[in-house]
């Protein structure tokens, strides 16, 4: 595709409403996912910028599954397709700029479809220190802020002064962190009382208790910003060491369970390099699954649950996955 197209969405609710973005039916996932492999979704849209994005929100049916994506690092969409419609936030939520500043601290205000270590860069670049971590995190700042991410001592939700989601009826809201229940890997809203409205409306409500993340503002310490791009250049280069990038993968598949690591408990059950299909439990770090040869989603998700039951009958773990799996299985 070249330019967005200009597309009108018919809906019960709503007349004819012209959009600036671009609608593609039966996109294949696995463009857009970091594994490279899985089925394809209903529906996908690339939104122009959040005004585009409210409307056609709007112009959904009540019931419609949306899913957020950004780069599909910690997703793995089944072959069997994902019904409903995507929607990619990394193609127009992209912004990241300086907030206030003072002697003591500053204000970085980020959408939802920067990559996380751009963040850490630009923290850097403007001597404000704490975000390196992110770094380490090869997604984007929504997936970071929905799944409470981290690495190397860090973790999103310990910077997040505030943040802007956008419901099902494409309603924004301001949210503070004390309206999360935040812990490791998780992050939950918390209930809000729904208001009694006309049962169309009250299905999109009740559809509206899940929100999506479109910004955030983060708030760091002014420091040494010299020491910190040294940080974030550590960060990148040990990641480059200890992970497997030049193959198709999606992170960490598993969370690291009280007390040890998942990689550990993997290699421990001997699983280091073994195959299904086209997937490999990466040889160079035992929490990742490479995609060495046309992978299905199958085949992934088959290692998984290898893993998982390896782990349980030797060690008596229930490892929990970190990657999300989505749709049907084909």
């Amino acid at each position: 595709m070249t330019a967005a197209a200009v597309i009108a969405i018919e809906s019960p609710r709503m007349v004819k409403t012209a959009l600036t973005g671009e609608l593609r039916v039966n996109e294949p996932m696995s463009r857009h996912v970091s594994w490279r492999a899985g089925g394809v979704v209903d529906r996908a849209y690339l939104p122009a910028d959040l005004d585009d994005l409210r409307v056609f929100l709007r112009s959904l049916p009540a019931e419609e599954p949306v899913h957020f994506v950004g780069l599909g690092s910690n997703l793995l969409v089944r072959d069997g397709g994902l019904r409903g419609t995507v929607i990619f936030t990394h193609w127009a939520f992209r912004d990241i700029a300086l907030g206030n500043v003072t002697e003591n601290e500053g204000e970085v205000r980020v959408d939802a479809g920067v990559a996380s270590p751009k963040v850490a860069r630009f923290a850097a670049m403007h001597d404000l220190v704490g975000a390196e971590f992110l770094a380490g995190i090869p997604g984007t700042m929504g997936g970071a802020l929905a799944m409470n991410a981290g690495c190397y001592g860090g973790e999103a939700w310990n910077i997040v002064r505030k943040v802007v989601t956008v419901d099902h009826c494409g309603e924004l809201h301001e949210r503070s962190p004390t309206q999360y229940r935040v812990g490791y890997r998780t992050v939950v809203k918390r209930c809000n009382q729904i208001a009694s409205v006309a049962p169309a409306a009250a299905m999109k409500r009740r559809a509206g208790i899940e929100e999506w993340f479109v910004s955030a503002v983060l708030a760091l310490p002014r420091g040494d910003g010299k020491a910190s791009r040294r940080q974030v250049k550590d960060l990148l280069s040990r990641r480059i060491a200890s992970q497997p990038l030049g193959l198709p993968n999606a992170g960490s598949v598993f969370r690291n369970p009280p007390g040890t690591f998942a990689a550990k408990l993997i290699e421990d059950c001997g699983l280091k390099g073994r195959a299904i299909g086209g997937a490999v439990i990466s040889p160079k770090h035992a929490n990742f699954i490479v995609n060495t040869a046309n992978a299905s989603a199958a085949d992934i998700e088959a290692l998984i649950e290898l893993a998982q039951a390896a782990v349980k009958e030797k060690a008596g773990v229930e490892l929990e996955r970190e990657v999300r799996i989505v749709g049907d299985r084909g």
